[in-house]
């Protein structure tokens, strides 16, 4: 009788950890210098922890503690040499810096990123694509200043806010950063610097930063975004629309924006009215690139909406409303944690050809986390995987002297 293949000799939970280098993170948490006055809770048991709080959606310290104490024999498959207590694993989400988190986030995002391009995506400028945008999660108390204005009676609560740039062919934040919800996104486009010349950028007109936009110009770093209704600016050139265009390009014209101190300052860019039928709305792009076609402008844009799925993704499956910690470094950590999370189940779900909706994933992973079930078999066929093993239990019986007892329990 052949090896069960259905079954595996590790729980699901440590067949997603081997995504993660344990090497790798002694490094990061020997540069932030994280394992100091550590005797047992080290990063790598510190990742583990938060990403079964991730996986399971746990809301407090206490639950936990009670969920690892429920799976106390199979910790050691998980490379937990023993159960972390409360007030550890609270000082160590205070104290041990969210920085480490971040870089085995990215670590692990390059290591595997080849894997996570579609290949159905044959465009060559939607491949050099990246889309940016923020969300902002709510805080209970006010670590960390709130949008709008001040309540007139209570306080205004905190919020932290994820500034996020996605290749388009991924899906998976390939650049994450953090600040008060306070703070204005167009701070944020700094970081597009960081992007290699040639690359396409989308975002909303909440990023308007004419002067980085000259910064990009310089640096062939392409945008694309919508023109705000207060920009001031002077047509300079009208182009001509050609026949095989798409009907929504109502006008391409070159234009002169103005910005900066009595807007003497000027940054050259194209302005593309467009007129989209099924939402029955006018659309005003610009951007810095005047050899694309019009409508691959406008569709450009329309690919920013994958970054907002991507956030609706995070928070319905790895819904961030408790947090384990009432400080900012242990806020960050439990978003790095299921960033990170998010990540390895996309791993999984790129390594099959099922096609399985994330959040039906998410809940068989959440159900049988520490389950022995090898995770691509099962996921790649359910069905087959339960009729085999019928098949290998019969087989147990066929020459049993009692088969009409199989599977009676004594």
């Amino acid at each position: 009788m052949g090896k069960n293949t259905n079954f595996s000799g590790q729980p699901i939970f440590n067949q997603l950890l081997k995504f993660i280098d344990k090497q790798e993170i002694r490094k990061i948490a020997q540069m932030h210098n994280a394992e100091r006055y550590v005797k047992k809770f080290t990063t790598y048991h510190h990742v583990v922890v938060m990403l079964f709080v991730s996986f399971e959606g746990y809301h407090s310290l206490r639950e936990t503690i009670i969920g690892l104490l429920a799976n106390a024999h199979k910790l050691a498959h998980l490379g937990l040499s023993y159960l972390v207590r409360r007030s550890t694993f609270s000082e160590a989400n205070q104290r041990r810096s969210s920085k480490v988190f971040g870089d085995i986030y990215m670590s692990t995002y390059r290591k595997y990123a080849k894997f996570l391009a579609d290949s159905r995506l044959n465009d060559a400028d939607m491949k050099r694509l990246y889309i940016m945008d923020s969300t902002t999660i709510s805080l209970f108390k006010s670590i960390l200043r709130g949008v709008g204005r001040n309540p007139k009676e209570g306080k205004k609560k905190g919020g932290i806010k994820a500034h996020t740039i996605i290749k388009a062919s991924e899906n998976v934040p390939c650049l994450i950063r953090y600040s008060e919800a306070v703070r204005h996104d167009h701070l944020f486009l700094e970081h597009v610097n960081e992007l290699s010349a040639g690359s396409i950028i989308t975002f909303d007109k909440g990023y308007v930063d004419y002067a980085q936009y000259e910064s990009f110009t310089q640096k062939h770093i392409w945008y694309v975004t919508r023109l705000k209704e207060s920009a001031i600016y002077r047509a300079k050139q009208e182009y001509d629309i050609p026949d095989s265009a798409d009907s929504g390009v109502l006008k391409d014209e070159e234009i002169i924006l103005y910005y900066g101190k009595n807007k003497k300052q000027e940054h050259r860019a194209r302005r593309i009215a467009y007129w989209d039928n099924e939402n029955k709305r006018l659309f005003e792009f610009i951007c810095n690139n005047f050899e694309l076609a019009a409508e691959k402008i406008a569709m450009i844009y329309k690919k920013r909406w994958q970054i907002e799925l991507l956030f609706k993704q995070l928070k319905q499956n790895f819904p961030l409303k408790y947090f384990l910690g009432d400080n900012e470094n242990a806020i960050e950590i439990q978003i790095w944690a299921a960033m990170l999370a998010n990540l390895l189940l996309t791993l999984i779900k790129s390594k099959i050809k099922h096609r399985w909706a994330f959040s039906n994933l998410v809940s068989i992973v959440r159900q049988q986390l520490m389950n022995y079930i090898n995770i691509y078999n099962f996921l790649e066929d359910p069905e087959g995987c339960w009729r085999e093993t019928i098949k290998e239990n019969k087989k147990k019986y066929e020459n049993s002297l009692f088969p009409e007892m199989q599977g009676a329990y004594f």
